[in-house]
């Protein structure tokens, strides 16, 4: 897999895609991370991204120009690759991120992750450029660079390879509908807090049911809304 990130903070990304799993992943070359200052793309010399907006408002917004130039830039450069590119807006108007979403994403061949900023994008960007938009919440941030480290952080450790063990994301909460279940580890007795005894009984099948019921438990407790939705499924 291949992301790319068009953005005017490159530097944001150093420490997300320099540490952990996403380190670990691009060493290895199983994934590709690109980030790519779009402000060389501008057709002024200043390298200015923005405007005021047309018919008035508060703030300015990026223009159009950059967007379209980073992306066939990018485009030439992978054509030889005979990937598929996917143009992903993050934006309050698009999907919300989940755990289903971030499993089709993984299947990417390549990403290609356009960030705004200030008060929005041109619109022509959206309308003939962007394939998708994803959103990871009902809420306001500065840019869009911190929700790309999200998207890039749930869908790269889903591609095959990154984990050291390809089961460990099925266990992981959200990859059934569910929160998962409660963990634990050595010692067996901290200061008088124990481990529930059936986890050290060696029963793998009560262990299994345990963490069915624990998991069933814990979403219903703290997430009502993913039960709800797991019974209009079935």
């Amino acid at each position: 897999m291949v992301i790319d990130i068009l953005t005017i903070f490159p530097k944001m990304f150093d420490a997300v895609l320099g540490e952990s799993i996403i380190k670990r992943a691009r060493d290895k070359k199983i994934i590709e991370i690109n980030v790519i200052d779009i402000r060389p793309f501008t057709g002024n010399k200043h390298g200015k991204v923005d405007d005021k907006p047309f018919g008035g408002g508060p703030g300015m917004i990026m223009n159009a120009e950059p967007f379209f130039e980073a992306v066939n830039y990018v485009r030439k450069k992978t054509k030889d690759l005979r990937v598929k590119t996917r143009v992903v807006l993050m934006s309050p108007r698009g999907k919300a991120l989940d755990h289903e979403l971030a499993k089709k994403m993984s299947g990417y061949e390549h990403i290609l992750l356009l960030c705004g900023h200030y008060e929005g994008i041109d619109e022509r960007v959206r309308d003939h450029l962007v394939d998708e938009e994803v959103s990871i919440g009902d809420f306001i941030l500065t840019g869009g660079e911190l929700a790309a480290m999200v998207v890039i952080d749930s869908v790269v450790r889903l591609v095959p390879g990154v984990l050291g063990n390809d089961d460990s994301s099925a266990d992981e909460s959200f990859s059934k509908g569910l929160l998962e279940y409660p963990q634990y580890t050595r010692p067996a007795n901290y200061k008088g807090m124990k481990v529930p005894e059936i986890l050290l009984s060696g029963d793998h099948e009560k262990i299994k049911k345990w963490r069915e019921g624990e998991s069933l438990k814990e979403t219903s407790k703290g997430r009502p809304d993913l039960m709800r939705k797991k019974r209009r499924k079935k």
